[in-house]
């Protein structure tokens, strides 16, 4: 079964992504999943994150790989495949990718690359993870065509709520262009100071507006200091602060994710069958 390819993006910096996508990633992996994480922003976080320290040094990353595809070279995806202790594959990034950016915009069929580069190994994997760039250019309309789904992270603030709008212009116009079955996974609220009412009317604010058109994810992220402090350690937060809050949040967000996986699984299921018995019903007509 192909993997499920999950980006996490949000335009606005500072909404806890990196943090979601390394989280989510690695929960998944704890559940027996096969993960391949991407890295798909030139600051290189969550590369970082996971104990890269000095990520420009990498010659074989994801810019590099992108570049061979681009320029129609022979490329091998597993050399630029790194494994982490928690269980998660992992293409890291550098300051290369700044670089690509400017490449693509003259490439052929420029916002499918990284689909392209995905395309031999989707079989390998159980999920795929792509922590997008904080922005809404050519590399993230890349992540969100070799998507399946996206997770928008929103800090439980006013400012970053209200951009929402703008990347779900992006991702329709990315649906209606060049992935027509994208879908949005969730809105997860983020970095949520529980003692603030300004949180709290916020992460209301956005149920309302918001919950009926998309899925708004049950599981909300509490603000913790630790969770900021598990990329100096190269740990995830359940390694990290096993009894935390914010860990005990995005275990439950990988339930979600996990669970909801299994309900479009079985989906599919009684669809193939309905397939399978309306064509079998056709051929009985025909043959009568």
């Amino acid at each position: 079964m192909s993997a499920q390819t999950i980006a996490i993006c949000n335009q606005k910096g500072g909404v806890g992504k990196t943090t979601t996508a390394v989280s989510l990633g690695t929960g998944l992996a704890r559940q027996g999943k096969k993960v391949l994480m991407i890295d798909a922003d030139p600051q290189a976080d969550l590369t970082t994150a996971l104990g890269w320290y000095n990520p420009d040094e990498f010659k074989d990353n994801l810019a590099s790989i992108m570049e061979d595809i681009i320029d129609d070279k022979p490329y091998d995806i597993t050399k630029v495949i790194r494994h982490h202790d928690e269980g998660v594959d992992v293409i890291p990034s550098s300051i290369d990718l700044s670089y690509l950016e400017t490449r693509l915009v003259t490439a052929m069929s420029r916002e499918k690359i990284m689909r392209i580069m995905l395309h031999d190994i989707k079989d390998s994997y159980d999920y795929i993870i792509i922590d997008c760039m904080p922005s809404l250019g050519m590399i993230t309309i890349n992540s969100l065509t070799a998507a399946d789904s996206v997770i928008i992270p929103v800090q439980a603030q006013y400012l970053p709520a209200k951009g929402m709008q703008q990347l779900l212009q992006t991702i329709n116009r990315v649906k209606k262009y060049s992935n027509e079955s994208l879908d949005i996974e969730g809105v997860l609220i983020t970095l949520k100071d529980n003692r603030t009412n300004n949180a709290k009317r916020t992460a209301t604010m956005i149920r309302e507006i918001y919950g009926e058109q998309l899925r708004i994810f049950n599981t909300e992220i509490p603000v913790a200091t630790k969770a900021a402090e598990t990329a100096e350690h190269a740990m995830s937060i359940y390694s990290y602060d096993p009894q935390g809050k914010a860990t005990a949040a995005y275990e439950n967000l990988v339930k979600e994710v996990i669970t909801d996986e299994q309900r479009l699984g079985c989906l599919d299921e009684a669809g193939a069958k309905r397939h399978l018995l309306d064509s079998g019903n056709e051929r009985g007509r025909e043959d009568w």
